[in-house]
C-alpha cells in the first residue's frame, strides 16, 4: 500500500472482488497483513515472493485441504501455476484412515508447547457440547487487555469453558513480553466451571463429544497471519463461526457464545460444520479426491523420483 493512512482510514474495509478463485466477501483487511504493507522491504513479503517464485521449480505442490472446500481457488491455482498440484488433506484423516488399512504404519507428532492430559478427564465429566473451547494457535499473541475482555466474556456468558493461555500469549509493548494475569473477581466467579490449561492434545480435545469451539478470530498479529483470511472463510463462505473482531469487546465475546451454544445461529454453525466434516470424510476414504490424489502423487512423483 502507498499511504499508511489506508491502513487507518477505513480504506481496509474496501471489498476486493477481482481476485480469481477467492471470496467475493474478501476486504483488504482480511489478507495476511505482509500483503496490505506500506514498506516495499518488507519481510515477510519478499519470503512469500520469494516461495512462490521458488514453487514454479518443484516438481509437485502438496495441499492439505480437499478439493471440495476450496474448489475455486484450487482452480485458479492450477490455471496460473505450473507444477502439477495434489491436494491430499485434512491429513489428519487421510492419516487414520490409512492407519486403518496399515495398523503397522508409523506416525510421529511435535508440539510447540507441552501438553497438558489433564484437561482430557476435566472434558470427560462434561455433558456433550457443553463446553467452549477457547485456543488463539501456536504463535497469536494478545493484550493484557484483550485478554481480560475474553475473561469477561467467558464469565458472562454462564457456560462451561477450556481455555488454553500459553505462557508467552500476553504481551506488553514497552516490554516486549508479559505475563497473562487474570483478577481473582474471574476465577472466583468461574470456579467450578471453568479450566484454564497452559497447552492441550489438540486433536483429542477436537474429537470430543463434550467441546463447542469457539473460533473468536484471533486480535491481528504480524507474521504468517492466514489466520486473517481463514477467519473470513469461516464465517463467510463456510458458515462455521462468527467473528469477534480486533477490537475485542467483552459484551461481543458474551453474546457471539450464548448464540454459538443455545442460538439460531449456533445450530446453523453446527449443521454446516457437520456437513463439512461429512466432506473430509469422504474425501479421505478410499474413492475420495483425497484419497486417490495420495496414490497419484506416490506414483507420479515419489515413485518417478526414485
Amino acid at each position: 500500500m502507498s499511504d499508511a493512512e489506508q491502513l487507518t482510514n477505513g480504506f481496509l474495509d474496501t471489498r476486493v472482488e477481482w481476485v480469481r478463485g477467492m471470496s467475493k466477501h474478501m476486504r483488504l483487511r482480511d489478507y495476511p497483513s505482509f500483503l496490505r504493507t506500506t514498506d516495499p522491504g518488507d519481510k515477510m513479503l519478499e519470503y512469500g515472493l520469494h516461495e512462490m517464485e521458488h514453487c514454479k521449480d518443484a516438481t509437485a505442490v502438496v495441499y492439505n485441504t480437499f478439493d471440495e472446500l476450496e474448489q475455486p481457488a484450487l482452480d485458479a491455482l492450477r490455471a496460473n501455476f505450473t507444477p502439477a498440484s495434489y491436494t491430499i488433506g485434512p491429513l489428519n484423516l487421510l492419516a487414520a484412515e490409512h492407519e486403518q488399512l496399515v495398523p503397522a504404519l508409523d506416525t510421529l507428532g511435535s508440539n510447540l508447547w507441552k501438553e497438558d492430559h489433564a484437561c482430557l478427564q476435566w472434558l470427560d465429566a462434561r455433558e456433550p457440547r457443553s463446553v467452549v473451547y477457547v485456543n488463539y494457535g501456536s504463535i497469536t499473541v494478545m493484550t493484557n487487555q484483550q485478554l481480560l475482555e475474553f475473561a469477561w466474556g467467558l464469565a458472562g456468558s454462564g457456560y462451561a469453558f477450556l481455555w488454553v493461555i500459553r505462557p508467552d500469549l500476553v504481551v506488553a509493548a514497552s516490554t516486549g513480553g508479559a505475563d497473562a494475569v487474570l483478577p481473582a473477581a474471574f476465577v472466583e466467579e468461574t470456579r467450578g466451571r471453568g479450566l484454564l490449561a497452559s497447552w492441550c492434545p489438540q486433536e483429542a480435545v477436537l474429537r470430543h463429544e463434550a467441546r463447542v469451539e469457539l473460533d473468536a478470530g484471533e486480535p491481528e498479529r504480524r507474521g504468517a497471519d492466514a489466520v486473517l483470511t481463514n477467519c473470513l472463510y469461516k464465517c463467510a463462505e463456510w458458515g462455521v463461526a462468527m467473528e469477534v473482531g480486533d477490537d475485542v469487546r467483552r459484551g461481543v465475546v458474551e453474546r457471539r457464545i450464548r448464540e454459538a451454544m443455545g442460538g439460531e445461529k449456533g445450530r446453523e454453525m453446527r449443521e454446516r460444520a457437520l456437513e463439512w466434516k461429512e466432506a473430509a470424510a469422504r474425501a479421505t476414504r478410499p474413492g475420495g479426491s483425497s484419497f486417490a490424489n495420495l496414490d497419484r502423487l506416490i506414483n507420479d512423483v515419489l515413485l518417478k523420483s526414485s
